[in-house]
């Protein structure tokens, strides 16, 4: 294995020149620079992580949990991140928890077993993955959702809001029963997002009416069961909103499969933007994340707890943007 005393003797230069042209720093003569890294190319040195870490007490690396990798939300979410760890220095470790508590402890108690530098965590159900890295003072920052006694840099979007301005819309278009599938109970962003469905109600003079609310998870199966579950009403809903992109096209899915159609026999509005949601016909409502910007901002507080470890945690929440489309067009009289 080429060692960093290889590279000295192939560019002329000391061992402690290569170490901080590796390292970075810009105390060195460009000339010495260009010969290290030459010398670098040229034997095909690779640095020691391993060892550079023992010194170092931590790695380069940052870790993403997500709670579904198959969600398209998390997409640009994590290439905002990953585009701010670049610009830091950091590499990306990305992991999955599959909504699965014990998967994310586990992915939790590697991050701190391979003194990761910090992790973004969009949170299962349970606080005790988030609590393990939080009593460990490990760079944190949660994304997407609260976890209830964990303090810790959090950015989220006004989910309430954006749920209320989805709902204000079908309601402005004259629908009045209209029904909720909302994620687990548990979760922040499914309470959150049914608290604004039942005040865009209120303001609209409609009573809530619990039996047109469901509550799944998260998944395209959720949605379509939640929707099966809708249609066999002796009253069903005239209109639906879904409060995350994969249970809107399990709902979507379950209406072709009834041979009905959006929004002829059902308006819908989904919370979550889709690539595809201008493409599809009729081209889908969406109650849109600014999901790169999520992503984005995160990193930062990262990047600033990393800095600045003891400065009080901070929440960021960002907008959301109806995105009106063919699917929630008003009631036909």
């Amino acid at each position: 294995m080429t060692t960093i005393y290889d590279v000295a003797r192939r560019s002329g230069v000391s061992p402690a020149t290569v170490s901080r042209v590796l390292s970075g720093r810009r105390n060195v003569d460009p000339e010495l620079s260009e010969k290290v890294r030459a010398a670098v190319a040229e034997l095909g040195y690779r640095p020691n992580g391993v060892a550079r870490n023992l010194r170092k007490s931590s790695t380069n690396l940052w870790a993403v949990v997500i709670s579904d990798i198959e969600n398209p939300f998390f997409t640009s979410l994590v290439r905002g991140l990953e585009d701010v760890a670049q610009t830091e220095g950091y590499h990306v470790v990305l992991c999955n928890s599959d909504e699965d508590p014990a998967k994310e402890a586990a992915y939790a108690s590697a991050v701190l077993t391979d003194q990761m530098a910090g992790v973004v965590i969009s949170p299962t159900s349970t606080a005790e993955g988030v609590q393990l890295l939080a009593d460990a003072k490990i760079p944190l920052v949660m994304i997407d959702r609260r976890v209830e006694g964990v303090e810790a840099d959090t950015v989220l979007v006004d989910n309430e809001h954006g749920a209320f301005e989805g709902v204000k819309h079908l309601i402005d278009g004259g629908y009045q029963r209209i029904a909720c599938i909302t994620g687990p109970r548990k979760v922040s962003t499914a309470m959150d997002r049914l608290a604004g469905y039942r005040s865009a109600l209120r303001a609209g003079g409609i009573r809530y009416d619990k039996d047109l609310v469901r509550h799944a998870d998260f998944r395209e199966a959720g949605g379509y069961a939640a929707m099966e579950s809708l249609l066999e009403l002796a009253d069903p809903p005239e209109a639906l909103f879904a409060t995350n992109n994969l249970m809107t096209v399990g709902a979507l899915e379950c209406l072709a499969r009834k041979g009905l159609r959006a929004p002829d026999d059902i308006a819908v509005v989904g919370f979550d933007d889709i690539p595809w949601a201008d493409l599809v016909v009729p081209s889908l409502t969406t109650v849109a994340q600014p999901t790169y910007e999520l992503g984005r901002t995160a990193g930062q507080l990262l990047k600033d707890r990393t800095t600045s470890p003891g400065r009080p945690p901070s929440t960021v929440t960002l907008r959301t943007e109806l995105h009106i489309r063919a699917t929630s067009a008003p009631k036909k009289k």
